[in-house]
């Protein structure tokens, strides 16, 4: 049986929207007829859609491997389960031995799985498709980066020794590992395929260890064995990690049990657990971590007895969330009898790229590890702190509240950063402004409220979400709160969280607060989260209402008093908020100029924060006597 793909299947397949896929169907006589499904969503010969969109033109010339993991993506629902199928052929093939019974989703592609062997080898032919599966991408929480990996593999000084990974995904930490050198390579992960395709990835390159399949927490697969490093890119706020059948487990060295709300610290301690005495483990943490009330218990006792070295604060972006500066912790099993180091390495290298801090963070760690009570300082960058400093009510570890004041050599070259930047986006702000004429006569198109658009279907409606009771729900991704839309910010951890099923925010949504001082309606892009508590959600149909359209209208002065209920701070029901009625065509004209008044907004906020930190920097340079004016000013 060929393998089959869906309408969206194809639209990723050809890179366009379903619509145009819709388009296609009506449009072309010849375009290939359902093969199975429902008509509701049918389903279509994969061979007949590639022949089809390569003669019309619209699909681009692939390479070998790429072409073979799109068929892979495809054909199946489990990509990562068809992706197993092909190692276990690829690992057959490279051991010489008799190939294994193909998957039904695998047998049709087994030519291409060894042209492609032929052409790479088996293990580089995996390596290729292993890598598009791997890439980080929403819905992938366990897809760390490479260059994210190898910071953390050589901060665990993982090279020549053995190394755990208890929350593995696909692997990555552990090819990372391998790449450092490592003698043998372990891991544990909850998704079965995803511990089937780190396994293979280990076999194909000869590299003795395995993956096992399950819960690291509440089924350790490796109870009574240690390792010379660990590294863990735990999944972030599960708060069901088994908090009550773990009550009494012998992990929990350091301040006892964690709370609920405190997984990072229970895969803190497990790594710990599984470390030879002196042994390194470094684990990518949520920033909240380092501070929340509920942990200061276990940060205290990881510091008097000398297991966490180091608290690295790093760039937005490097792991999802993508809108968190994630922290990395390196944790350092002491020998029983051995007295506390005095001092802890925080390092604040949030303001970068990863690319260029990341071997300044190598530099300062091995120098700190060197001399571990030693006073080592980076004046705005790492600090090694006492841990009696740190030992305070909050026992608060972000990196950026240890830092001492900078030099006056480092705050003149702030100021002349700041001003610089201030100046860009001032000389940008005229370019910004759209340019508009008066409509003819005054005439105006009528209106109607968005309760009529979602009756019609030219949108959907949610909202508003309520604010969940329990204090300890959290979601996986970051949530966009009422006031980051407020304030023009990203997804934050502030706010309540939201009640019930989270509902994950697409490109092209709009998003408006209940409550706020002015209408207020932000267009999603590229924000990875989920809708904030209090807050409506307006999914535009594109085929009848543009985005961007539709948040100037909703932003119209008018509006506040057609949706209000009441004054000073404005309640909004947005279904009674007016639309006018334009062609699309025309509304798009009309978003785009909406889109540019939004662009001059934001520029204009950030001038204003550069403007006030300017302000601030030169008062402080000049009263610390850092900075003294120009002889054309006196």
């Amino acid at each position: 049986m060929n393998p089959t793909i869906t309408a969206a299947e194809i639209a990723r397949l050809a890179g366009v929207g379903r619509a145009a896929v819709s388009n296609w169907r009506k449009r072309h006589p010849d375009f290939p007829t359902p093969v199975s499904g429902t008509a509701a969503s049918p389903e279509f010969d994969l061979g007949e859609i590639e022949t089809w969109l390569r003669e019309q033109g619209k699909l681009p010339e692939l390479s070998r491997a790429e072409r073979l993991w799109r068929h892979l993506a495809a054909a199946t629902e489990s990509p990562a389960a068809a992706l197993a199928g092909v190692g276990a052929q690829l690992l057959s093939r490279q051991r010489g031995g008799k190939r294994v019974a193909a998957d039904p989703a695998v047998k049709p592609l087994l030519p291409d799985i060894d042209a492609l062997a032929d052409e790479l080898t088996p293990s580089a032919a995996f390596d290729e498709l292993w890598q598009r599966f791997s890439a980080p991408a929403p819905g992938r929480p366990w897809a760390t980066p490479d260059e994210l990996a190898d910071l953390m593999v050589r901060l665990a000084a993982a090279d020549g020794g053995t190394i755990l990974d208890p929350a593995a995904g696909s692997g990555a930490t552990l090819r990372a590992a391998v790449r450092a050198g490592c003698t043998e390579a372990y891991g544990q992960e909850l998704d079965q395929d995803l511990a089937t395709l780190a396994t293979l990835w280990l076999a194909l390159r000869g590299v003795p260890g395995e993956v096992e399949p399950g819960d690291s927490l509440r089924a350790d697969a490796f109870p009574r064995r240690t390792f010379d490093a660990a590294v863990c890119h735990p999944p972030f706020g599960v708060t069901t990690w088994g908090h009550e059948e773990l009550s009494y487990d012998p992990r929990w060295q350091y301040g006892g049990v964690p709370p609920r709300t405190e997984p990072e610290l229970a895969w803190a301690q497990h790594c710990l657990a599984h470390l030879n005495v002196g042994g390194h483990a470094v684990l990518l943490m949520p920033p909240t971590a380092a501070g929340r009330r509920t942990g200061r218990r276990i940060r205290a006792e990881l510091l008097r007895r000398g297991a966490l070295r180091a608290v690295i604060a790093l760039p937005s972006g490097v792991a999802a969330p993508h809108g968190v500066p994630l922290h990395l912790w390196v944790l350092r099993r002491p020998a029983p009898d051995a007295p506390p180091p005095a001092r802890t390495l925080l390092v604040d290298a949030a303001d970068g790229d990863l690319a260029e801090l990341a071997p300044r963070i190598l530099a300062t760690w091995r120098a700190f590890t060197a001399a571990p009570d030693a006073d080592v300082e980076d004046v705005g960058f790492a600090r090694a702190v006492p841990v009696i400093e740190l030992l305070d009510e909050e026992v608060d570890l972000t990196p950026a509240r240890r830092q001492p004041a900078g030099g006056g050599e480092r705050t003149g070259k702030q100021m002349v950063r700041t001003r610089e930047r201030l100046a860009a986006v001032v000389r940008d702000l005229p370019a910004l402004i759209p340019q508009v004429t008066p409509t003819p006569d005054g005439a105006t198109s009528p209106a109607v409220p968005v309760a009529e658009l979602a009756r019609t279907g030219a949108l959907q409606l949610l909202g508003p979400v309520r604010a969940a009771r329990d204090t300890d729900a959290q979601s996986a991704l970051p949530v966009l709160h009422a006031r980051d839309v407020i304030e023009g910010t990203g997804p934050s951890s502030r706010g309540d969280q939201p009640a019930g099923e989270p509902i994950q925010l697409a490109p092209g949504d709009v998003v408006v607060p209940v409550v706020a001082r002015r209408i207020t309606a932000r267009v999603i892009t590229d924000e990875k989260a989920v809708l904030g508590a209090n807050m409506y959600l307006l999914r535009p149909n594109p085929a009848a209402l543009d985005s961007w359209f539709l948040a100037g209208q909703l932003r119209n002065t008018a509006n506040e008093k057609q949706a209000s209920s009441l004054s000073g701070t404005l309640r909004f029901d947005i279904r009674r908020a007016l639309v006018r009625r334009l062609p699309l065509e025309e509304q798009r004209a009309h978003g785009e100029a909406f889109r540019r008044l939004d662009a001059f907004e934001s520029a204009m906020r950030q001038a204003a924060t550069l403007g006030a930190e300017l302000l601030q920097l030169t008062a402080d340079g000049l009263a610390q006597g850092n900075l003294r004016p120009q002889e054309g000013d006196r």
